[in-house]
């Protein structure tokens, strides 16, 4: 298993829970039904190249774990880059352009969430030893200049439209989301966004910040948090987490 990927998931279900709770503490570890599910998340990632196996697998732990379901698609997220990362290159370097991998997209391709992108792009930016920047994610990543790529402009409008927010507070990216069409492609992934490129390298009082001021707590924190390890590690967040 991918190592980003397994402390991704460590950050994400202690930001899910700590997000449910509202309050940051100092330390945070899994326990209980919590550490459970998450053992059996890293099982399930380590088992195995079979992509749709691993799918089903972690769709049923989900289906076991009905408290943790809105991180489902997000997790299918992680579910693809640590196979990207880890499974992939076991099944020769031409598997991702095979009939079987191209039906394997079609079949999900309603599965996960924009966050895939933003996790491709942070493997760039560590390939490449660059720190993430929002305008580079639009501009060189996304490609959203191009004509050929206006389908991924019209995804990423308001995001586009509110650049200048990473250069603002997390009480006004929390407004501007708040106020965004409810039929916009990111209404539910702005806030945690926009807060990255905001803060790349959030301290104790950003995080604090940014989880008073999410109206989405638990998702939030979550995503944020696994975004975060992932851009570094898991010794680089403020709260200990183990």
């Amino acid at each position: 298993m991918d190592k980003k990927v397994q402390q991704s998931l460590v950050a994400a279900l202690a930001g899910y829970k700590i997000g449910q709770s509202g309050s940051l503490p100092a330390t945070y570890k899994l326990e209980g039904s919590t550490k459970g599910f998450y053992d059996s998340l890293v099982k399930i990632f380590s088992d195995g190249e079979d992509f749709k196996k691993k799918m089903k697998a972690m769709d049923d732990a989900f289906d076991d774990n009905p408290e943790f379901a809105p991180l489902q698609e997000f997790f299918f997220d992680l579910l693809l880059i640590n196979f990207f990362q880890s499974d992939a290159t076991h099944l020769g370097e031409d598997y991702l352009d095979s009939p079987e991998w191209m039906k394997i997209e079609d079949d999900t391709i309603d599965r996960g969430t924009e966050f895939l992108n933003l996790f491709l792009y942070l493997q760039e930016c560590d390939l490449e030893n660059i720190g993430p920047e929002l305008a580079d994610y639009l501009k060189e990543f996304l490609l959203i200049e191009e004509e050929e790529f206006q389908e991924e402009l019209e995804i990423y409008e308001d995001v586009v439209a509110n650049q200048m927010l990473v250069e603002s507070t997390y009480t006004e990216i929390a407004k501007t989301a708040g106020g965004l069409d409810e039929n916009s492609p990111l209404k539910d992934l702005f806030y945690v966004l926009m807060s990255f490129f905001n803060e790349t390298e959030p301290d104790m009082q950003d995080l604090k910040d940014f989880v008073k001021n999410s109206d989405n707590k638990p998702f939030d924190t979550a995503a944020l948090f696994a975004i975060l390890v992932y851009n570094y590690n898991l010794e680089e967040l403020p709260i200990n987490l183990n």
